[in-house]
């Protein structure tokens, strides 16, 4: 079945949707783009452009598409603190949801939204689009086929030179804590997909530098302690001088009890312990080279085409709403300690929020 589409977000990286990871899933029919929204019409030009639609088909008004397109379900790319106002859109249309991640802006709209959702019957992901990406997917998959044993340590290094204003978009550097909203959000959800185990304590410290032009924090480090036993290091920032781990080539290493995976600059390499040494020692770039995994769809084109899969009766994609919220729960427990200056129980973070959830 090809599902019809109501796209809202043309502008900033909602132009990379419409150019790069809507089209592969309208090429080969998984997906029709019947709509288009942006309050920007020149954005909202450009994205025409990329998707062929005609201008009737394209609207600077959120309420005035959903009331005049028919689609099956709606992609919402547009600032998080926007989303609950389309989701609701969404629900009374009888649309499911495809959202860019966070869910929402505060820990408690993304319970909310969630709980919406869940009472509505209809279905609702969100893109971890770096969760899903080629070389990511890779070090899962080697991961989880026990390829170092069980596991000890995962550390992740993101280090991007976004530090004059408007290099990362506008809104992020108007936000209290780009860093983790926007950044570590995607590198927790990696780390936490990485350990095989709910997080149950985070701990985290941010700042900004004073060469920094935004409001908010840009640099963090994170500890994390997961239900399994491993443990997280995270070191993220938005201000680093030489963009030395951008945006899609982080440093990820993962640590099991006999051997070392290493994700750098999108290259994989593992290690593995000689259990009849005494001790050994190794060096990055010494090791057993991996292979990234093939396909033609990464990202948020493949996880567009995992929805469609879970609107056919397949399974919940794994980054629906619901298990997001752990993603979300992340991120809001981490901003929780950077307030309280101590470690955040993040289960019970999370269950604060859903039994106090209210819908009405």
């Amino acid at each position: 079945m090809t599902y019809k589409v109501l796209h809202i977000g043309a502008g900033g990286f909602g132009e990379r949707w419409c150019d790069t990871f809507l089209p592969p899933n309208v090429a080969d029919g998984t997906i029709e783009v019947v709509g288009l929204v942006d309050i920007d019409a020149k954005a909202l030009e450009i994205s025409r452009k990329h998707l062929g639609l005609k201008a009737e088909q394209c609207f600077t008004s959120a309420a005035q598409a959903f009331q005049m397109v028919d689609a099956d379900f709606c992609t919402i790319v547009i600032p998080p603190a926007l989303h609950e106002g389309i989701v609701d859109l969404a629900l009374a249309r009888g649309m499911h949801i495809l959202s860019e991640k966070p869910i929402a802006d505060t820990m408690e709209a993304s319970v909310r939204i969630a709980e919406k959702v869940r009472k509505s019957g209809l279905n609702m992901g969100v893109t971890m689009s770096h969760r899903f990406d080629q070389d990511k997917s890779t070090l899962r998959a080697l991961v989880s086929a026990d390829t170092i044993g069980r596991i000890n340590t995962v550390s992740c290094r993101f280090a991007g030179d976004f530090r004059l204003y408007d290099s990362w978009g506008r809104f992020r550097h108007e936000m209290m804590h780009p860093m983790l909203i926007e950044g570590a959000v995607h590198h927790l959800d990696i780390m936490a997909d990485l350990a095989g185990a709910p997080c149950t304590s985070i701990y985290a410290r941010t700042w900004k530098p004073e060469w920094a032009d935004y409001k908010g924090d840009t640099d963090a480090i994170v500890l994390m302690d997961f239900a399994n036993g491993a443990h997280g290091v995270y070191e993220g920032s938005s201000a680093q001088a030489t963009g030395l781990n951008d945006w899609a080539f982080e440093y990820v290493r993962v640590e099991g009890e006999s051997g070392t995976a290493i994700l750098d600059h999108r290259e994989i390499e593992v290690f593995r312990r000689y259990p009849m040494r005494l001790r050994q020692a190794s060096r990055q770039g010494k090791g057993q080279q991996v292979s990234l995994l093939p396909g033609k769809k990464w990202q948020n084109a493949l996880l567009i085409e995992q929805f469609c899969q879970w609107l056919d009766g397949g399974p919940p994609m794994s980054t629906s709403v619901w298990e997001n919220l752990q993603s979300v729960a992340l991120v809001f427990s981490a901003i929780e300690s950077v307030r309280l200056g101590q470690p955040v129980k993040v289960q019970e973070f999370l269950q604060s929020y859903r039994e106090g959830a209210s819908i009405e």
